[in-house]
């Protein structure tokens, strides 16, 4: 394999990789770092802090709306502006390794969601990354894609970030440009800020009346569960103003 090369992997194709303390290029890849996060990545980061989503958003992450897709974009401030160090590396590797957001689980494997415009299934793709830096896959342990995912704990967060990207992919196609204020609103706070959203719904802040998805109970539901609620909910409201749109359109040409 050439440095930098991409190469596509099956899920029981084996590649050769291990990261370890006293490799030579330990914590290179927390460093000259954009690291996006998706809500779970937040939801799991803030409960390694015991905090709420509302104070790590405020205390470690970057936010801005993206040019093309008009959504949120969220992303971990550096710990510093020179080497943009992650703000949880230490000299003894990752501090926050039982939470770390899914693509540092997932790497040195990149995970591809597409769905099929003649059928609409959707499929995955593994591509594994050989960046110069890294020699993890030069005396690594052989694994299969399959085991690596299994020993990552990546499960939940790919149910979780499918979900997400279902959200995304479905806002694109139905509503190609920004969304409306208070709907574009409602996606940041319900599926980045689950605690200020659950706070929001129990204060009777958030319309939900006439909502057909299943309105889980507020004070004892988990935040996983908050997060499906809130990941449907989104998906219920682009359908709807979608819809609301499409008939204003008709009855502008009438």
């Amino acid at each position: 394999m050439t440095s930098e090369e991409l190469t596509e992997l099956a899920l029981d194709d084996s590649f050769r990789f291990s990261c370890y303390p006293g490799i030579s290029c330990f914590n290179a890849c927390c460093r000259a770092l954009t690291q996006f996060l998706m809500p779970y990545d937040i939801l799991r980061l803030k409960e390694n802090f015991s905090i709420s989503s509302t104070l790590f958003l405020e205390r470690y992450t970057s936010r801005h709306i993206g040019p093309q897709t008009g959504l949120p974009v969220v992303t971990l401030k550096p710990a510093d502006k020179i080497f943009l160090w992650c703000p949880f590396v230490t000299q003894d590797g990752c501090g926050v390794y039982d939470n770390r957001p899914s693509s540092c689980r997932m790497y040195p494997l990149a995970r591809l969601l597409s769905r099929s415009r003649e059928t609409g299934d959707l499929s995955v793709r593994y591509m594994l990354l050989n960046e110069a830096h890294c020699h993890g896959f030069e005396n690594g342990r052989r694994q299969t894609v399959r085991e690596w995912i299994e020993h990552q704990g990546l499960a939940p967060y790919n149910e979780m970030n499918d979900a997400m990207m279902e959200v995304i992919a479905l806002k694109n196609q139905l509503i190609p440009g920004p969304l409306p204020r208070e709907l574009a609103e409602l996606f940041d706070t319900a599926l980045y800020d689950v605690d200020r959203f659950r706070q929001l719904l129990l204060e009777g802040k958030v319309d939900v009346s006439k909502t057909a998805v299943a309105m889980p109970g507020l004070k004892e539901v988990s935040d996983v569960e908050l997060l499906r609620f809130s990941i449907k909910l989104v998906a219920e409201r682009i359908r709807g103003a979608a819809n609301v749109s499409v008939k204003q359109a008709n009855v502008g040409r009438e």
